[in-house]
């Protein structure tokens, strides 16, 4: 035996903890975009690291949204495709130089050449505290610290011509949730009537409390599924095409909530590649029969009069059903778009050239943005990479939309377990920090939900409140939530607009 050989096991021991201790000052979280966590080593052996119970047992796994990690492995792909590329041009360069010049000395001066990769930006507006006394402001990020002037000045135009505002969000409004509460106060104080946006077919129809909606003979198609036209992808982000002789929707008023039982206008808007006969109905009456010339560009078909109820029937097999608008003639109308599982990095795909042609008929004056949960988990702190999506996606809407004002919603307080606890889940501060430099970096509006809720432990609060506000999964809010929080995002708007 080697005299040394005593000695081996304590370097090797000795070179472990050295290892581990090295790996322990790696940025683990920056490399990994927040897949992975740093860690302390002394910390983990004293267990006082502070997420010490990280894969404890969760409330609710929420899915991540599909297109999101997809778009974000084509980022990565494009990023190392152009670094690569930069990298060969590079040497390149350097070789042609030394080949045919004398090095030359280096001045002062000059500038270090600037990779492609990383542009130079402008900085954005510092962050605004969302706290003035009992209200949450709207945190305006726009240059003259005015984003809402468009909506200011068609609320005042409100007595002549319908003010439209749509919600474009998750499963987090689904339903109607906090909209139609929204939409109810309102047309209380601007006039309005119906309930705006409602699409062709819905699976849960009874889950709406604005609406009675039912029908058959449709196939919805969204922007996430495979096989749909991108020509007909709206701003609702579906459509529905026949898949019988007789495709109809039917939609009736509710009394459950305030100007929601009748309205004044019925708007069908569709596109029509082909010649096609298209049937309304309204109330009881007779049907109606529309003839429709063949169009690339989106139709309407427009029924006026006071009504409690609407149909619409075709069997033209080529027909894509955008949506049905049920409206006013004048005041406030509140469009809820709800996209279940969204992260909203899909409205990049929304086609410009149909929201040109939509605007005909349908135009807004403002647009909120609701998306979020779906783009979050547990182990995930940096979402760098889903803020520059958001600001391309949000930035597309704005192009396609250009007379509407933006508002972003950061995400509601979310709950995560603790052994028996329900507290806030930590990354949520990370996902509302990079909902607000979404706002900073296009110049729009802001609003924290969060804060709105409550802050720290609000979803508990919530959840727990007799009558609940929110939904065991510490995630969802019930109706009598969705209320509250209408109440705490119309104080804050009218703040904003009195201002």
């Amino acid at each position: 035996m080697s005299k040394n050989s005593k000695g081996s096991p304590f370097l090797i021991l000795f070179t472990a903890v050295a290892i581990v201790a090295a790996v322990s000052l790696l940025p683990l979280n920056k490399i990994s975009r927040g897949l992975l966590r740093d860690f302390n080593l002394a910390g983990d052996i004293m267990h006082i690291t502070e997420k010490s119970d990280l894969d404890a047992e969760k409330v609710e796994t929420q899915q991540i949204d599909p297109e999101l990690i997809a778009a974000m492995e084509e980022i990565d792909v494009e990023q190392t495709a152009q670094a690569d590329e930069y990298a060969i041009e590079k040497s390149d360069t350097i070789t042609r130089q030394s080949e045919s010049e004398p090095e030359q000395p280096k001045s002062e001066n000059v500038q270090p050449e600037k990779s492609p990769v990383t542009s130079e930006a402008v900085e954005p507006p510092v962050p605004i505290d969302p706290h003035d006394g009992e209200i949450i402001v709207m945190e305006d990020y726009s240059p003259d610290g005015n984003g809402l002037k468009r909506f200011k000045s068609a609320l005042a135009q409100a007595g002549n011509r319908v003010v439209r505002i749509a919600f474009l969000g998750d499963s987090y409004i689904e339903g109607d949730i906090f909209t139609q509460d929204v939409r109810e106060k309102l047309q209380d104080q601007y006039g309005g009537c119906g309930v705006g946006y409602v699409n062709m077919y819905s699976e849960f129809p009874g889950f709406r409390r604005s609406i009675t909606q039912s029908g058959s003979g449709w196939e919805v198609y969204n922007v996430s599924m495979k096989g749909h036209n991108k020509a007909y992808i709206s701003i609702t982000q579906q459509y529905s095409m026949p898949v019988s002789e007789k495709a109809t929707a039917t939609y009736k008023g509710a009394k459950r909530l305030k100007h929601t039982d009748s309205w004044e206008k019925s708007r069908f808007i569709y596109i029509s590649p082909d010649a096609a006969t298209i049937n309304t109905r309204q109330d009881n009456g007779e049907w109606t029969s529309h003839s429709s010339s063949a169009s690339s560009e989106a139709q309407c078909i427009e029924v006026t009069g006071p009504m409690k109820s609407f149909s619409v029937s075709t069997g033209n097999m080529s027909l894509a059903g955008i949506g049905v608008w049920l409206d006013g003639n004048n005041g406030i109308s509140v469009d809820c778009m709800s996209s279940r599982g969204f992260s909203g990095v899909t409205l990049s795909r929304v086609s410009s050239s149909l929201s040109q042609s939509m605007r005909r008929y349908i135009d807004y004056d403002l647009i909120v943005i609701e998306y979020g949960i779906n783009a979050m988990s547990e182990a995930q702190t940096d979402y760098s990479a889903y803020s520059k999506l958001m600001i391309k996606s949000i930035g597309h809407i704005k192009e396609c939309y250009p007379n509407a004002d933006i508002i972003i919603m950061g995400v509601g307080d979310r709950g995560s377990k603790r052994g028996t606890d329900i507290i806030t889940m930590p990354t949520t501060y990370n996902m509302i920090a990079a909902q607000r430099d979404v706002a900073r970096h296009l110049g729009c509006v802001f609003w924290d939900t969060r804060e709105a809720m409550g802050g720290e432990n609000a979803i508990v609060t919530w959840a727990n409140a007799n009558p609940p506000k929110a939904n065991k999964d510490y995630i969802h809010l019930t109706h009598i939530g969705g209320r509250k929080l209408a109440e705490e995002f119309l104080k804050s708007l009218n703040n904003a607009i009195n201002k």
